[in-house]
């Protein structure tokens, strides 16, 4: 699996019951907090274990630093171990949101040095329409040990997206849609628009119409126009649902991208920032 980052249904399924496989179930609504869980509760793949968005991958948010700020290493950590995940397993997540909850996982892991995380391509409840193998047991996993290997290449503070977005080399994207982009709407924040010089790829680009996670080739004609930029730099409203235009790119074979955590949540609640208005 070098090299990739999303797997077919038809592969997990080959491989649910191999015994260095660790399913991560990510389910998650941002307007009903339990939905997630209870949605788990109810049935799942076989042998999967659950993550909460709040209170497992973040955490506490606070005046500055966004909505949804990154977990306590040790906390994280904590939570891994419970879990049953080790660097020498193969950790395949998954949401019902095509990747957008799930991929906050998959970025976490990443960045404490585990090397095999795995994206489902498609969403939990087209496993269950297709009749795939799914569970109301909850499993108990055997207590691990993980080591973690910090990735600081991985993220970006505001300082340094204030710095990084003036080089012509550097790219910077905007995940989220269109119209909170361009400041039309903004749902959860008090300021709306952009961060200036920031380019609009709404996450949801990389699913294709069926509801499946874009092919290799797909990708990387998508993300085309970026092949000769020094890193890309990623945001969105709290630092979640970027996650998948990072798996994505790194699907396409980019290698220097990096996720700013705090996001518009982030850079928005500094009133001397700048903001940007408009598609462009």
């Amino acid at each position: 699996m070098n090299g990739e980052y999303i797997v077919t249904k038809e592969w997990l399924y080959e491989h649910l019951n191999d015994s260095d496989i660790v399913v991560a179930d990510c389910r998650f609504q941002l307007s009903d907090p339990g939905a997630g869980w209870e949605a788990y509760r109810k049935d799942h793949i076989p042998g999967a274990v659950y993550f909460d968005l709040k209170k497992d991958l973040s955490g506490s948010a606070s005046t500055h630093g966004g909505r949804h700020p990154l977990p306590a290493i040790e906390d994280f950590i904590s939570v891994l171990n419970a879990a049953g995940i080790h660097q020498d397993k193969y950790v395949v997540v998954y949401d019902d949101q095509h990747g957008s909850m799930a991929g906050r996982l998959w970025w976490l892991l990443t960045y404490v040095g585990h090397e095999q995380v795995l994206l489902l391509d498609e969403n939990y409840s087209e496993w269950k329409r297709q009749e795939y193998p799914v569970s109301t047991e909850i499993p108990q996993p055997v207590q691990t040990n993980f080591t973690p290997q910090l990735q600081p290449d991985m993220r970006v503070d505001m300082d340094e997206v204030k710095t990084l977005k003036e080089q012509d080399d550097i790219a910077v994207l905007d995940a989220r849609a269109p119209e909170r982009f361009s400041g039309e709407i903004e749902p959860t924040e008090e300021r709306a628009g952009h961060i200036p010089g920031a380019e609009n790829w709404f996450w949801k680009g990389n699913v294709s119409t069926v509801g499946k996670w874009k092919t290799t080739d797909e990708l990387k004609e998508r993300f085309r126009s970026l092949q000769d930029k020094e890193a890309v730099i990623v945001y969105c409203g709290s630092g979640v649902s970027a996650n998948s235009n990072i798996i994505a790119l790194k699907q396409a074979g980019f290698e220097n991208v990096k996720l700013y955590p705090g996001s518009w949540s982030d850079w928005s609640s500094y009133d001397d920032n700048p903001i940007a208005k408009g598609k462009e």
